[in-house]
C-alpha cells in the first residue's frame, strides 16, 4: 500500500471513530427511561427524591381537581390493563399543577415525570404528563370509528373536590 492510501484509510478511521463516539455520547445523555408503577412501589426508598418517569394507566375515577384551579391529584396503576403482558398490580398517587393533555382521562395510558416524596406521592413537574392517544383501531374494543358507527361520547375528565 502506498503512503497516500494509508493516510486516507487512517483519516476515515479517525473521522468514523469520532462520529461514533459523538453519537453514542449524545444518545446516552438524552435517553430517558421510565419505570412501571409496580417497579417503583417495589422499592420506593431507593427512588425517593430522585427524578424519574413513571408509566401506567390513570385509575378509573381517581382524577380530582381543586375547584377553580389547575391542581390535580390522581392515581396511576399497573395490573391487568398493562400490555402486552399484564404487570403486578400496584398504585401510586400523583399530584400535578398545570394544564393536562386532552387525552388525560380515566383509563388513559400515561407517563408522568417527577420525584417521589417521603409519603410515596409522585410530585409531577410542570409539563410532566404525557398521555397516550387511544387507538381508533383497537381490535379488542371493536372500533366504532373504523366501522362507520357513531363516535363514543367522552367521559368527564375530572371530578371536583
Amino acid at each position: 500500500m502506498s503512503k497516500k492510501m494509508i493516510r486516507v484509510l487512517l483519516a476515515v478511521v479517525v473521522i468514523g471513530g469520532a462520529f461514533a463516539t459523538l453519537l453514542a455520547t449524545t444518545m446516552r445523555e438524552s435517553a430517558e427511561y421510565y419505570k412501571h408503577v409496580d417497579e417503583v412501589m417495589a422499592s420506593p426508598d431507593s427512588l425517593r427524591n430522585k427524578r424519574l418517569q413513571v408509566h401506567g394507566h390513570v385509575a378509573n375515577g381517581s382524577i380530582e381537581q381543586v375547584k377553580g384551579t389547575l391542581q390535580y391529584r390522581f392515581k396511576i396503576e399497573t395490573g391487568a390493563m398493562s400490555k402486552p403482558t399484564p404487570r403486578a398490580p400496584a398504585v401510586i398517587t400523583a399530584t400535578y399543577t398545570g394544564i393536562v393533555p386532552d387525552t388525560f382521562k380515566s383509563g388513559a395510558e400515561v407517563v408522568a415525570k417527577g420525584s417521589l416524596g417521603p409519603d410515596n406521592v409522585l410530585a409531577v413537574v410542570p409539563d410532566g404528563i404525557m398521555a397516550k392517544c387511544p387507538s381508533k383501531y383497537d381490535a379488542e374494543k371493536g372500533s366504532a370509528l373504523s366501522s362507520g358507527g357513531p363516535a363514543p361520547t367522552p367521559a368527564p375528565s375530572a371530578a371536583k373536590l
